[in-house]
């Protein structure tokens, strides 16, 4: 990995593990999570930015073979503590890496899932982003997303992610089954965000 320039998203996310300040740190992962493991038969999840390895450890638990991927290498060691702790080291395995850096991950995964890490992309991050995205979720699996918004005229044009430049990056090869908008406040900010249920489309 290249040595990230100071105040880099990688700098302020690992500094917050290092603080023990990591608000996303729940037992369980969010509801539109359990509900999406509950109404399908256990597969092969990948978790990209999948911090303490919450839904890995969850859907692990019930069945799933789990890989996680995330940029913050104490992220990964807290992960790895808790799934040898519950005894599902077996089923999970985390993995120290960029998201733009995934050739090491073949084979393709019933359900890709990202809680909040795409949103935080600069453009040429989620291009190569999205083509590891298409290249591992199978033929009719899922990509579910978790993403704050911004509109396209807003002037802070490199925070969050527009739904255009999601659709752009993503419907040559996925169906936007499902959008579920809303907003997300953390301490005295609030956002608009979306859940999307995309599957990953049958090639002729």
């Amino acid at each position: 990995m290249t040595t990230p320039e100071p105040e880099s998203l990688y700098n302020r996310i690992r500094q917050r593990y290092l603080e023990h300040n990591v608000p996303w740190d729940h037992t369980l992962p969010p509801p539109e999570v359990l509900a999406f493991a509950e109404a399908h038969h256990p597969g092969r999840l990948l978790d990209l930015g999948c911090g303490y390895g919450r839904a890995c450890l969850h859907l692990a638990n019930h069945g799933w073979q789990c890989d996680g991927v995330d940029f913050v290498s104490e992220a990964i060691q807290g992960a790895q503590t808790r799934a040898a702790a519950a005894g599902l080291a077996g089923r999970v395995q985390f993995h120290h890496a960029d998201i733009t850096a995934l050739d090491f991950l073949t084979e393709p995964y019933d359900l890709v899932l990202d809680v909040g890490c795409l949103h935080a992309q600069p453009q040429e991050v989620c291009q190569r982003y999205a083509e590891h995205v298409r290249r591992l979720t199978r033929p009719g699996g899922t990509f579910l997303l978790f993403a704050h918004l911004r509109e396209d005229s807003d002037p802070e044009s490199r925070r969050w992610i527009t739904r255009p430049a999601l659709e752009a990056l993503f419907s040559r090869d996925f169906g936007f089954d499902r959008i579920e908008l809303g907003t997300t406040t953390v301490g005295e900010d609030t956002w608009p965000s979306a859940w999307f249920w995309l599957r990953r489309l049958v090639s002729d």
